[in-house]
């Protein structure tokens, strides 16, 4: 065990005195993926060994509204009750950014008979996660994340831009895969990676994607629950390091117009707990009947769980023809055409690449339902489509086109719900629906331009 991931609370305490830490950041992360929570100091941590919030502080949207009334409360106590909040030890890193010693430390969110919070983004994974093991088995996932750098932009009126690099220049055309463009912002990676080393992030490599100023980091393969962590830290990372260097980072699934939006593609094989081997793979190294299924999975339930990993109205620009980005869910082998890609590997590493989930998506969300629907797909032996060779866009749309689409096809999937509770299911849409509604009260300039004197 690192000593940046004590397993337990002895430990704990071990390292934050190696560290001098004296104050902690106590994160949950909510709904949306923000991290909510409180800052303590030292002392009063270690007193209380966790902290009190309002159930409803990881269940609201992304504006910070929630439902007044509905199915919302038939999950979430109307009269605002609190849950405990408890340290993860595996997951306390250090803020490299803060002035004094400070530790950040995610939390586990339990009701007042000790139970998981259903409808924590945390606890959706541990419970998806614990069905594999049910089944002897443990899945293994290595996200890879996109995102662009921008101009700072204090006006949602304006147009985002490309940052200005250490040429004086921003980008004006597509520099994908391009050292030179990575290089125009040598400063503010090196201070990612050394942020990201001190806090033991599990990071890669660093490309120029397709977009102006949009790059990918992609993570090494890991267990899911310590991967969306570690993807969790990431955002707050890039984020304030951006700032720090008169820029911003953004997640958005589609930040700027006429280029291609940022996915989180997550890599995925399971293995056999008892030999340590991936089941994707025959003894000859040929592929399995598992592999094959959990294709199956993938493609009955992508479609309906598509809320989950597109969550916002933006989510859906990212999805069109053309754009580096999939419209439906057929597979194959090293086609980046399809939404379903299993890369040319060795028989070990043989693995399965979902190429829909946005950026935008919280990456404990995102892994609970990737991981929900190829269990869906072991479990109930599904039948995978044969493999699609040639180009996938000239396929038909298979995945909802809006987040109100998205939400009734979530609504029907009873399997999905089964998998990833009831409750979760129940509070997620209802949050959904609420953003759904405030965005539907905007009107847009496209709005504004074609229809004003035409119509």
């Amino acid at each position: 065990m690192s000593s940046l991931t004590p397993s337990n609370f002895s430990e704990l305490e071990n390292w934050l005195n190696e560290k001098r830490v004296t104050e902690i950041e106590c994160l949950a992360p909510d709904l949306t993926g923000v991290a909510r929570g409180k800052i303590l100091p030292r002392a009063k941590f270690t007193e209380d060994r966790g902290m009190r919030l309002p159930e409803a502080v990881v269940a609201i949207g992304v504006t910070g509204e929630y439902p007044k009334t509905g199915p919302y409360y038939d999950v979430i106590n109307p009269n605002d009750r609190d849950m405990h909040l408890v340290p993860d030890p595996s997951t306390v890193r250090i803020v490299p950014w803060a002035t004094d010693p400070t530790a950040q430390v995610i939390h586990d969110c339990f009701d007042r008979e000790g139970k998981l919070i259903p409808f924590a983004p945390r606890s959706v994974l541990r419970r998806v996660c614990d069905m594999y093991a049910d089944l002897g088995l443990e899945p293994v996932v290595a996200p890879e994340l996109e995102f662009f750098l921008v101009a700072r932009n204090t006006d949602p009126n304006t147009l985002l831009t490309p940052p200005i690099g250490r040429s004086g220049r921003a980008e004006t055309s597509r520099q994908a895969y391009s050292i030179d463009a990575v290089n125009e912002f040598d400063p503010l990676f090196e201070e990612i990676y050394d942020f990201c080393e001190k806090m033991g992030l599990n990071v890669d490599t660093l490309i120029h994607e397709a977009g102006a100023g949009q790059m990918e980091i992609n993570f090494f393969h890991d267990h899911p629950l310590g991967l969306a962590d570690e993807v969790f830290f990431f955002k707050r990372t890039v984020r304030e390091a951006a700032m720090r260097h008169n820029m911003y980072a953004t997640f958005m699934a589609k930040p700027i117009a006429g280029e291609p939006g940022s996915a989180m593609h997550i890599h995925q094989s399971i293995l056999n707990k008892e030999t340590g081997l991936n089941i994707f793979s025959n003894s000859d190294g040929s592929p399995s009947e598992s592999f094959y299924h959990y294709i199956g999975g993938l493609q009955k339930h992508i479609p309906t769980a598509m809320a989950l990993v597109a969550p916002y109205v933006n989510s859906y620009r990212r999805l069109a023809r053309h754009t580096a980005a999939p419209i439906n869910i057929e597979w194959g082998y090293d086609n980046r055409t399809v939404g379903i890609r299993s890369p040319i590997s060795s028989p070990e590493a043989r693995r399965i690449e979902n190429r829909v989930i946005g950026s935008d998506a919280n990456p404990y969300v995102a892994m609970a339902m990737t991981l929900a629907c190829g269990y869906l797909g072991l479990k109930n032996k599904l039948k995978a489509k044969p493999e699609m060779k040639g180009d996938g866009y000239l396929s038909p749309y298979a995945l909802p086109r809006s987040l109100g689409e998205a939400l009734d096809w979530l609504r029907r999937d009873d399997d999905l719900r089964e998998v990833l509770g009831e409750e979760f299911i129940t509070v997620y849409t209802e949050i959904k629906e609420i953003e759904f509604e405030e965005f539907m009260e905007v009107i847009s300039p496209w709005e504004r331009e074609h229809l004003l004197l035409h119509v």
